[in-house]
């Protein structure tokens, strides 16, 4: 993998990606490859993970389009050189910080939004000035060589390139001297990730996962709870990472939540989910194992039904749920949404805390007053009040994780950012010489004690 490090590498030191103009015309180079390979990219993901036109188009390429349509209308803002304010001790001086790209960066894709998270960081990568390696999934093999072949077609290698295999390639290519390594995946590959990393020093941004509680308080309102629940955590057929991964409601509206959760369901996916030729499969046959085992970690109250030849699994409700249960010690990454009681918020905020830190975390219920105590008490990348999803839009929100779910944030200005050294310059005048600072100074330690007390 080094001459295609080295080769990156050398075209960058060059200066090509320096200059607004460069940045803004690859910009709109990827929005264009984006339209000409539209179809291929729709046909890719129905035959790997059986996303249908709708789910495939709004989460992958109209996220991305959005992503870059905010890039191209703030980029030049954000490469100026910002300046800052200085301290007394600074007088006569002019403070910059200074918008520099990192050099090569390689960006390590999941399977479960094989496009979306290949291209999103790439986006920021873009804008920021770096040269980019993209190491799509191996397990979406159809999206992977369309990846390859689109960029392929609109980039020089030199720029962007695209390496396909398993985890011995992505294990040479961290090997290789990068300058930075954005990682989307799980929570012990993360680990091994930022292990290897670490030994060149290389920065890393990681987004991984955890489970991601949806909290239904007593004063929610639980038809729009319900119904937005079951968006979030259906969609894609639970294989997202920012899912609601287990429902946490107040005993007093548990019945009647659970009721309405089963008719969205049947509302969205119809009387037979297996039959929906629009619902998605799982992944592979690991995952869909690994998944169908949950089903034993509690009574099914809706769905159940699994289907091994075409690896789908039905929307499940999953009742008395045990903390303990093998459902509850990872991220489930399926369609199995296990249900908790509680009876306070107390009980809440000790049982989450009492967990690694969450990607996500979502709070249905109307009073301010507890929507900020969650908001405070509860350590999380990020979320929603009375939603699920929708925070990851917005791409003037910034998206990570903290602690287990992830380090480093991206989307929109923050993308921007994660590909940028900030570089701190001091310009100092000549017209005059402060004396109090130099060795020998009468007045020194009389001068710095006024300033800094």
């Amino acid at each position: 993998m080094h001459p295609i490090v080295d080769q990156q590498k050398a075209w960058f030191q060059e200066g090509h990606t320096s200059n607004y103009e460069f940045r803004k015309e690859q910009l709109e180079r990827m929005r264009k490859m984006l339209d000409t390979f539209e179809k291929p990219i729709l046909d890719a993901l129905k035959f790997d993970l059986n996303k249908s036109e709708y789910e495939a188009y709004a989460s992958e390429i109209a996220f991305l389009k959005s992503e870059i349509r905010h890039h191209l209308k703030d980029l030049k803002k954000w490469m100026q050189p910002h300046k800052v304010k200085a301290p007394l001790t600074h007088t006569g001086s002019k403070n910059y910080i200074y918008k520099e790209p990192y050099g090569t960066v390689l960006v390590i894709a999941p399977w479960n939004y094989p496009v979306q998270l290949a291209l999103a960081p790439v986006i920021g990568a873009i804008a920021a000035g770096n040269t980019v390696i993209i190491k799509p999934s191996e397990l979406t093999p159809t999206v992977s060589w369309v990846i390859k072949k689109m960029v392929e077609q609109y980039f020089s290698p030199e720029y962007i390139a695209v390496i396909e295999g398993d985890k011995e390639v992505t294990k040479q290519l961290i090997d290789s001297p990068l300058n930075y390594i954005f990682f989307t995946g799980s929570v012990p590959v993360g680990r091994i990730i930022m292990e290897q990393a670490s030994k060149r020093l290389i920065p890393v941004t990681l987004e991984l996962g955890g489970k991601s509680p949806s909290i239904v308080h007593k004063d929610a309102n639980l038809e729009l709870a319900a119904k937005r629940i079951v968006w979030g955590k259906f969609t894609n057929a639970g294989q997202t990472c920012i899912a609601p991964d287990y429902l946490f409601v107040h005993h007093e509206v548990k019945e009647e939540l659970l009721r309405k959760i089963a008719e969205y369901i049947t509302k969205f996916y119809g009387e037979e989910p297996l039959e929906n030729p629009d619902y998605v499969k799982v992944v592979n046959d690991q995952h869909f194992q690994r998944i169908s085992d949950y089903l034993k970690s509690g009574t099914i109250l809706t769905g159940g039904q699994v289907d091994e030849e075409r690896r789908k699994i039905e929307p499940t409700i999953l009742d008395c749920v045990a903390w303990e249960a093998p459902v509850m010690q990872d991220e489930i990454f399926g369609p199995i949404l296990p249900v908790l009681s509680y009876e306070s918020l107390d009980e809440v905020i000790h049982q989450v805390n009492n967990r690694p830190k969450p990607l996500a975390l979502y709070y249905f219920g109307e009073k301010e007053a507890d929507q900020e105590r969650i908001i405070e008490s509860i350590g999380f990348g990020g979320g929603c009040i009375n939603d699920t999803l929708y925070h990851i839009i917005n791409p003037h929100l910034p998206f990570g994780g903290v602690g287990e779910s992830g380090i480093g944030q991206y989307h929109g200005k923050s993308s921007f950012d994660t590909f940028t050294h900030h570089k701190s310059i001091t310009k100092q005048t000549t017209k005059f010489d402060q004396n109090f600072r130099y060795p020998g100074s009468e007045l020194g330690f009389k001068i710095i004690k006024r300033i800094f007390g």
